[in-house]
């Protein structure tokens, strides 16, 4: 059995301007309704992101720098002789409020690594108004994936 640890984190994107769209904001796969979006070079979906650098750290793959997307590592994973687990999430976000979205981003981690939505857990969670965070300037994730080696 391994186990390895995600994290990631995002400022907001500025707010859109008059007649402009702004960045969406995707956790998990899901558009979440609110003002702004994460920056990021990708999709910036912090969610997606520590779930695979979770992935690639229990397999001994190194980190999403060198892989950008989660179905993807997930293949190199299988690929290296391990066999998906489970996932455990929490997300620090002041707002937007997550909860309405959580089994869909459940729903969505799960199809990406071929497994039920059983075998992932997305918690949502605030900072209690404490730094950046809880200032509102952005998210952070941290994410726990179990593997099992096929040979176990």
């Amino acid at each position: 059995m391994r186990v390895g640890i995600g994290y990631d984190s995002h400022a907001f994107a500025p707010k859109s301007l008059k007649g402009k769209k702004g960045r969406k904001l995707i956790l998990g796969g899901v558009e979440i309704p609110h003002d702004r979006g994460l920056k990021g070079h990708s999709d910036a979906d912090a969610v997606a992101h520590a779930v695979t650098d979770a992935l690639l750290g229990a397999a001994g793959l190194g980190d999403i720098g060198r892989m950008e997307l989660l179905n993807q590592a997930f293949l190199k994973v299988v690929e290296a002789g391990f066999q998906f687990v489970h996932a455990d999430v929490t997300i620090i976000a002041e707002r937007p409020k997550l909860a309405p979205h959580v089994d869909a981003m459940q729903a969505n981690i799960a199809e990406a690594v071929l497994a039920g939505s059983t075998h992932v857990s997305i918690k949502a969670k605030t900072n209690e108004g404490m730094g950046w965070i809880g200032r509102g300037e952005g998210i952070a994730v941290f994410a726990v994936a179990t593997l099992k080696a096929h040979s176990d």
